[in-house]
Parts: C-alpha cells; structure tokens; sequence
C-alpha cells in the first residue's frame, strides 16, 4: 500500500463548496481507499492505495466529488515520500515556521516568470520553486500577500492550493503510522 496525501483546493472557505469531512471521508472509502483520515476542514485526506498513479486517483476523486456533490474541485496529490522530500528540502530551514507556506501545483510549470513573481512580492517575501511546488516565506502574513493560488494560477497557468508549513507537517506525520 502506498500512502497518500490529497489536498481539495477551495472547499468550505467562506460558507462555499462545503463538504463535511465525514462525507469526504467516506466518499474516498467507496473509492476503495483503505486507512482515510481527514484533518481540518480545509480537505485534506490522507489514505492508502495500491494504485501508484496519482494522475489517474486524483481525476478518480474528482469525478466522485462531482458526482456526489457537483462541485469540481481540483485534488492535489503527494506521496508520502513526495512529502518527505518537500520537508526535508525546504529552502527556508530555521525561518519562522508560522511564517512559511508551500503552494501545491497541479502540474510542473512551462513558463517560470521569476521577474513578474519578484515584482509581485513584498520586499521581504521569499519564495523558491521546485518542481511542482513553491515554497513561500511570509513574514507579514499569507492573508496578505499577492503571491496567493489566484496568483500563480494565473502566472504559471497550472492550478494551485495553498497550506502552511504546520499542516504540511501534520499531514506527513500522518502517514507515518
């Protein structure tokens, strides 16, 4: 079995697209999903598969969600050991970790507009991409920073999601049972 975290982008933020997470929850078991754990409301779900192809499980989910709810949510998927790398590899190791972030991409980026990005940011953010995800460092606040899923969804043409470092933290200490 290999251990999955998936990320729903957009679900029960600002009384929109609400799905309970005991819905959720049962909703990845009736895809044959073993060992589904949800973790704040946000749609976060970690479970377990057999199934390695994360392309072919995230359009899996999204296509019951729509069925079920009728909502299209886009899901991100990550391995655990995806996970593992992406925390042992933060750029930002000894920051303020209330302060960090990593934007979850749907996809790796054709086009990397480095100069756009720095002109976007506050002059003390910090940000670093690798792969399919960018680390974020926002010492004034993500709530305010122009650097939000929107943002690189609309630069990188990719979709994006958003989590902070502590639900990222959780979420990986999940999967380690």
């Amino acid at each position: 079995m290999i251990a999955h975290i998936s990320m729903l982008r957009g679900i029960n933020v600002g009384g929109k697209n609400r799905i309970k997470m005991e819905e959720l929850r049962e909703l990845y078991e009736t895809l044959g999903f073993e060992n589904v754990q949800t973790y704040v409301q946000s749609g976060n779900v970690i479970f377990e598969s057999t199934d390695a192809d994360i392309t072919k499980i995230a359009n899996r989910i999204e296509k019951k969600i729509k069925g079920v709810t009728g909502l299209d949510i886009p899901v991100f998927i990550r391995t655990r050991s995806e996970f593992q790398g992406l925390v042992k590899n933060t750029p930002f190791a000894g920051k303020d970790t209330t302060k960090l972030h990593v934007t979850f991409l749907s996809e790796v980026p054709q086009y990397l507009p480095v100069d756009e990005i720095n002109v976007a940011k506050a002059r003390n953010e910090e940000f670093s991409i690798s792969g399919r995800e960018i680390y974020l460092y926002c010492p004034n606040g993500y709530g305010i920073t122009k650097l939000s899923n929107n943002f690189f969804e609309r630069k990188l043409n990719v979709l994006a999601t958003t989590r902070n470092w502590n639900t990222v933290s959780v979420l990986l200490s999940m999967t380690e049972r």
